[in-house]
């Protein structure tokens, strides 16, 4: 690693031209990855919900609709407007009670409740399908022409309106995201480091690891928008370490080689490197536990970040070492007296007071695992966007004039008779929570023969092998009670048609709903697991991994269980996302302190010697780490209208203070109560010279 550290040295204007010539592709690819804002579409491919989705655009020609409703227009503007918005490219129909009363069909004979279904008081419905599913790029574009051509009576509702709002909104806040953290985050190393012009370089240095990263990103094809807002600030806070391991490791090595800077940086680079990249294993491990998820939005979120981290210590011993020696009579000009007071009077109150310290964490552990347990969830995830968006407004209205507030598909066999298909509708309509039912024989009625239909509604409710019928719900989506609706509606559907199916934003929110559940305990097992392979094989110990997890879960149970005390509904990936990268991200500070205890353990120290050393000399650290994964969430989650983007960065805002007080308080408290029991079963804790109590003499340090 010496000579990997002296080449870097070497040659260190080249490797900063490269590593910023590598951003100009980064850049593009960043540009051209497109972005998922449709959560939903991370459903297993295989489940009926996803299968029927695929089977509305092969069969019918038609993915994502909506309902458009037009308030206090004529018979004429409604006309005109129902005229324009099927002259939209991409949409391939709509229908409306005007498109029912073709020439050929006189409207007396048409069913009447067909004008109540499409009319309430002063305002006209009509549903608009497009030929694309409800997230493709070319339904979000009809979407945003048909509010172009359309006056402001006209509210167009559904999930791709909701999409369509959500990418502006998300669009519009990224790069504020951006801003925010790196100015956050600067304070943050401002006021800890030992120079104001230092953390300018940790910045561009992390900077250019982020762009690599979301560049890269291009070859995935697509990521989501959780993604693309979590991972900047993610990255930021989680590499951070590396850097401030680098600049601490420096000016140590410029002590022993007080003359030569290359060779001090050469020194720290090697130093680096061994200890960032066993350390970045557990976070790697925490990230890509959540690929083992069948909900493939952690796929997609775990390799993004994963990727991030080596991208981080990547730049963190090859760029950064670079701008550090280029620039580095600029930073001894701005260097200051470090602002951080030291800690030793805290150490030492906490390693005296460990009994103390171990009770608390016990009677907190009892809450907590409640709250854990016991916290609110939401699936809507419209449910937390401003109200004053178009999409929520016209969701709003639809529900409150027309009392619709889901809608299903049905897709059932061409062939089955109409007799057969009213019977099926007639039963559903009898179902707690259902407006309406509406197919294409009880859209015509029994007076009209099929031949005279017109083809633009025929072809939009019935295909080769699949009709198709709509069922409007008064539950919202994600509620129990619409869960219940549709597993009643699923056992109907399968007594007239085995291969029937039930899809749409409901349907596929009760899989979600079932799928994400198993998959997040599995994830927080092989999460935990992963995490305590690598501890058990870092420090050859089989009581220290399950200390440092125990003591990092008991963070991440007061986190969570902080939602349930305060009535605080949580964004359904929340346990997912912060039991992996909370335990994966602040798992370091716990095994910095434990490399640091073993250290002076086998030197001869006695217990309270080698735990206060470790805490005292640790805790500026773990401070400043935990402060920057603060900064870099804390004004994101305060900034961003996304009700799930500001929930997830605010439990990671809090989970790293959390984090920090435990670790600080609990985690030396531990290490004092089971530290016989520590040094009996790990290795290289007992001093190679038996006589512990001669070295404890010589080498006895007050610690007060």
């Amino acid at each position: 690693m010496e000579k990997l550290g002296e080449w870097i040295v070497k040659h260190r204007i080249l490797i900063l031209i490269v590593g910023i010539a590598l951003m100009i592709p980064s850049a593009l690819g960043y540009i051209n990855t497109r972005v998922n804002y449709d959560i939903l579409s991370y459903l297993p491919k295989d489940i009926a919900t996803m299968k029927g989705q695929d089977i509305l655009i092969d069969e019918f020609g038609q993915g994502g609709f909506s309902f458009v409703l037009l308030d206090g227009m004529s018979d004429k503007e409604v006309a005109e407007t129902a005229e324009k918005i099927e002259n939209v490219e991409h949409v391939s129909s709509v229908v409306c009670y005007d498109s029912m009363t073709d020439l050929r069909i006189p409207k007396e004979v048409l069913p009447d409740n067909i004008y109540d279904f499409f009319n309430k008081g002063d305002t006209t419905m009509m549903a608009v399908f497009f030929d694309g599913s409800t997230s493709a790029d070319t339904t979000l574009s009809a979407i945003e022409e048909m509010r172009d051509i359309t006056s402001e009576q006209c509210f167009i509702s559904g999930m791709s309106a909701i999409t369509e709002d959500m990418k502006k909104l998300s669009d519009s806040e990224t790069i504020i995201y951006a801003i925010i953290a790196v100015i956050l985050t600067s304070l943050v190393l401002i006021l800890t480091m030992d120079s104001f012009l230092i953390p300018v370089f940790f910045m561009c240095s992390i900077g250019i690891a982020i762009v690599w990263n979301l560049g890269t990103n291009i070859f995935l094809g697509e990521i989501s928008f959780i993604t693309q807002a979590l991972a900047l600030v993610l990255q930021l806070g989680v590499t951070m370490d590396y850097s401030i391991f680098l600049w601490h490791s420096y000016k140590e090595q410029q002590e022993i080689f007080p003359d030569d800077k290359k060779e001090a940086m050469a020194h720290a680079i090697k130093v680096t490197v061994s200890s960032v990249v066993s350390s970045s294993f557990t976070t790697v491990a925490g990230f890509l536990a959540m690929c083992f998820m069948s909900f493939t939005l952690g796929l997609d979120l775990g390799i993004v970040m994963a990727k991030g981290v080596v991208c981080g210590v990547i730049a963190c011993v090859t760029v950064l070492p670079a701008m550090i020696l280029i620039f580095d009579k600029a930073i001894e000009k701005t260097s200051h007296k470090e602002l951080m007071p030291s800690f030793n009077k805290v150490s030492a109150f906490i390693v005296k007071h460990t009994g103390v310290f171990v009770t608390m964490a016990v009677v907190l552990l009892i809450p907590a695992f409640h709250g854990y347990n016991n916290y609110g969830v939401y699936y809507k995830l419209d449910s937390t966007l401003p109200k004053d968006l178009e999409s929520v407004v016209a969701n709003t209205k639809l529900a409150d004039e027309y009392n619709i507030n889901s809608t299903h598909i049905l897709l059932v066999d061409s062939k089955m008779t109409a007799k057969t298909a009213n019977k099926m509708l007639s039963e559903m309509k009898e179902v707690e929570g259902v407006q309406f039912t509406l197919g294409f024989n009880s859209l015509v009625g029994p007076a009209i023969p099929e031949e005279v239909i017109p083809e633009s509604v025929k072809s939009v409710l019935k295909s080769d092998e699949w009709q198709l019928m709509l069922v409007g719900s008064e539950y919202e989506v994600a509620s129990d009670a619409v869960n219940s609706q549709v597993k009643k509606l699923s056992e109907i559907v399968s007594q007239y048609d085995d291969k029937g199916m039930i899809i749409g934003e409901a349907p596929a929110t009760k899989d979600l709903i079932e799928i994400t559940d198993k998959d997040f305990k599995v994830v927080s097992i092989l999460s935990i697991l992963a995490i305590f392979v690598i501890i058990a094989l870092t420090f050859k110990s089989v009581t220290l991994p399950v200390i440092l997890v125990a003591v990092i879960e008991l963070a991440i149970m007061i986190n969570l269980g902080i939602a349930y005390f305060t009535d605080t509904e949580l964004p359904f990936i929340a346990s997912v996302v912060i039991g992996t990268i909370q335990l994966g991200a602040t798992v370091d500070y716990a095994i910095l302190m434990t490399t640091r205890y073993r250290t002076e353990r086998s030197s001869g120290k006695s217990k309270q010697e080698a735990v206060g050393i470790a805490l005292s000399s640790s805790i500026k650290s773990v401070i400043t780490s935990a402060l920057g994964f603060f900064a870099a969430t804390v004004g994101v989650a305060v900034y961003s209208e996304i009700g799930m983007i500001s929930s997830l960065c605010m439990l990671l805002a809090r989970g790293a203070l959390i984090s920090m007080v435990v670790v600080i308080t609990v985690l030396p408290s531990m290490f004092m109560l089971c530290d016989k029991l520590i040094c009996k079963t790990s290795a290289g804790f007992m001093p190679k010279n038996n006589n512990t109590k001669n070295n404890n003499e010589i080498n006895k340090v007050s610690i007060a």
